[in-house]
């Protein structure tokens, strides 16, 4: 695949930020489950890069109860992009 030039590279990249970003909402997710600290870094980091996904599609998705499923539609969502562009 070396042959193929700069754009299938770029797509490719493309492809692995999406992924890493479903994997943060996933990691999210899962730290939502333990109640951590809001003023750790690495809890506003996730908080900063996940909620610019996340929120649009609450306002869309009907309320659950107590569940969010958001992430999991999200990254449902991010997963299917990233398999577009890595088959471009």
């Amino acid at each position: 695949m070396f042959g193929l030039g700069p754009a299938n590279n770029i797509y490719g990249i493309l492809a692995d930020v999406v992924s890493l970003l479903a994997i943060a909402i996933l990691i999210r997710a899962l730290l939502s489950w333990v109640t951590p600290d809001p003023r750790n870094p690495i809890v506003q980091a996730l908080d900063a890069i996940t909620e610019p996904i996340l929120q649009p599609l609450r306002q869309i998705m009907p309320r659950t109860g107590g569940v969010d499923l958001t992430p999991m539609v999200a990254m449902i969502i991010l997963f299917v992009i990233a398999s577009f562009l890595r088959s471009i």
